[in-house]
């Protein structure tokens, strides 16, 4: 299989996968439903994301379509570097990361220019609806990422003797997301950790 196909075959089946998961969270979820998917240590649990990462959000009214444009940038300028990237028949890995990436954040754009379209809204006791009578509850490009995966790894109780913090509770790893995120973390890190031998491979 050419460098190419494989690399379109992973942005697929990330999106793919990605997608399927958010849109059976979005229709049988509400947002205090928690499935245990291995004990305490893995579990489904509901949110939506106004923003960026971690939740952040940008205030106004053109902020939240703002944002998804500058995403939609940066998807279409990582697009035409992968393109590149396998015309020059960069090194295989390299390659894979860069399309990790782009199958994450593109998976990522689909919930923020769509979803509101498409969706009614979510509550704490309803689930939301595919294509509602009444529209969806958002506009073309506001959006809300759907995050689900929960890794609540860790938790128990300061010490009393601990400064500052002594007898409060702490979550080890407190971040919800999705399969898009996944994707984009492993490409990132994957450059990180092999950036060494990808420079010297593209020279």
């Amino acid at each position: 299989m050419s460098l190419s196909r494989k690399a379109i075959l992973v942005i697929v089946i990330i999106l793919l996968i990605d997608q399927a998961l958010k849109i059976t969270v979005k229709l049988t979820m509400t947002k205090q439903d928690f499935i245990s998917v291995f004990g305490n240590w893995f579990v489904l649990h509901f949110i939506e994301n106004k923003g960026m990462a971690f939740g952040i959000d940008i205030p106004g009214k053109l902020g939240k379509p703002a944002l998804t444009l500058f995403r939609l940038a940066a998807v279409v300028v990582i697009g035409f570097y992968l393109r590149k990237l396998i015309l020059r028949k960069a090194p295989a890995g390299f390659v894979m990361c860069i399309a990790l990436i782009f199958a994450g954040a593109l998976g990522n754009i689909i919930d923020s220019m769509f979803y509101g379209l498409i969706f009614s809204e979510t509550t704490y006791l309803d689930t939301a609806r595919l294509f509602p009578p009444g529209g969806g509850y958002a506009s073309f490009l506001h959006g809300q990422v759907v995050d689900m995966l929960y890794f609540p790894l860790f938790e128990g109780t300061y010490p009393a003797w601990f400064p500052f913090v002594g007898g409060h509770s702490f979550l080890f790893f407190r971040p919800i997301f999705n399969i898009a995120d996944a994707s984009i973390s492993v490409g990132v890190i994957s450059i990180f950790l092999f950036q060494r031998k990808y420079l010297r491979d593209l020279k």
